[in-house]
């Protein structure tokens, strides 16, 4: 029987955590275009919400574990997990660049009976439709003759201790009815909590982008109803603790939608969708409302400094949601933008996030701590990490005055 050798291609958010969960039973290589990035995890330097630095630390110290950013360290692999991904473009269409260039360097080192799974999130059909034939054609090899795919969305939440990869209820499927059979015995090696094998790829590659396109919808619900209070005078989160005592109420709250996953997946199934002749009417809505929710609360703000007659605004969190270090598409810029238009006085304090990759990737300059001796008139809550919930950390006298993302997830 041929050992189980498996391979990462991409190593970020989803593929760290998976790799050093396979690495535990199986030999792993994982695999990054990012030379510095592998060289970094080589010396255990990770982001505390992408993996835990000792468990990184374990899987190489016990050989079971290879980085690499050369492909050709792979082709003794049998197992070819994908997990690029699969962002939008600046006018809201699907992307799937990044995982058309995965594929085509995977095509290059497989070999006969392998299995290539993809864990992006995908439109329903993009596997066989897209990824299949790149596969073909770079391989020379035909799928379910020579080589074999299947699909098992990610659901890793980053940050979230209480669901690390190994308790996650992992949804598997194949080409084949052996290859499914096989993931499924793959995956529930290393899952306390097992599998779920779908009927057919295009059944799971649809149950991903209907997670997610679900709390886009709920969340935007939340926002909406967070607008019309906001403007009756009424707390919203009053109402929320007040309608959660009925039985079948889903409690969601409002807030900023950012991130890889939520602000994302909805626009692949919109623009799967539209093929089709159907106009996701209800998806393109929610987009929009959370969309604009990051003006809304700089309007908001902005107000509040005005009625107040102040000059200057704290903003507590650059995250893109409370308690990690993820600042991916994050709201709080498109805040700040926005406030900045009529507020010169800003200041943006997050002692989570890496302030260095803030003002590389956004032009924004975000600050760890904050000066004792500086007082502000408007402090708005933007990312609702814990830490600005104990006093130890507001050395200030005031507290904050505006909690704009109360507990909104991905």
């Amino acid at each position: 029987m041929k050992k189980t050798d498996i391979a990462l291609i991409g190593l970020g958010y989803v593929g760290l955590p998976l790799a050093l969960a396979f690495a535990k039973r199986y030999h792993v290589v994982g695999f990054d275009v990012d030379g510095k990035k592998c060289n970094n995890l080589k010396k255990g330097l990770v982001s505390r919400d992408q993996c835990d630095a000792t468990k990184l630390r374990n899987a190489l110290d016990h050989g079971n574990f290879h980085i690499t950013n050369k492909l050709n360290d792979t082709k003794a692999c049998n197992y070819y997990i994908i997990a690029v991904p699969t962002p939008v473009s600046k006018d809201y269409h699907a992307d799937p660049t990044l995982l058309k260039k995965a594929c085509e360097m995977v095509g290059q080192v497989i070999d006969k009976d392998d299995t290539v799974v993809i864990e992006s999130t995908v439109w329903p059909g993009m596997t066989e439709e897209i990824c299949v034939p790149i596969l073909e054609k770079v391989s020379g090899l035909k799928l379910n003759t020579d080589f074999f795919v299947g699909y098992s969305p990610e659901r890793i939440n980053p940050g979230d201790s209480q669901h690390p990869v190994e308790r996650i209820k992992k949804i598997v499927s194949g080409s084949t009815p052996a290859t499914a059979t096989a993931l499924e015995k793959l995956y529930g090696s290393i899952l306390l909590n097992g599998t779920y094998k779908a009927p057919c790829i295009r059944v799971a590659e649809a149950s991903k982008v209907m997670e997610n396109c679900q709390r886009d919808v709920l969340i935007a619900f939340a926002n909406e109803m967070h607008t019309i209070f906001s403007a009756l005078g009424i707390n919203t989160e009053d109402v929320i603790a007040a309608a959660s005592t009925k039985w079948n109420f889903i409690p969601m709250h409002p807030g900023l939608v950012g991130g890889h996953c939520i602000p994302v997946d909805p626009y692949y199934l919109i623009d799967k969708a539209d093929t089709v002749g159907i106009d996701a009417r209800l998806l393109k809505t929610a987009r929009s409302v959370n969309n604009n929710m990051a003006i809304d609360y700089a309007h908001r703000i902005a107000d509040k400094l005005r009625r107040s007659g102040g000059t200057s605004v704290l903003l507590l969190g650059f995250a893109f949601k409370p308690n990690c270090d993820d600042i991916r598409n994050t709201r709080v810029a498109d805040v700040y933008n926005e406030l900045k238009k009529t507020v010169s006085d800003i200041t943006i304090c997050d002692p989570l996030i890496d302030v260095e990759k803030a003002k590389e990737n956004y032009g924004i300059t975000v600050v760890h701590s904050l000066p004792s001796n500086k007082s502000y008139d408007v402090i708005a809550v933007t990312t609702a990490h814990d830490i600005f919930s104990r006093d130890a950390f507001l050395h200030i006298e005031h507290k904050p005055i505006m909690h704009l993302c109360e507990k909104t997830t991905e």
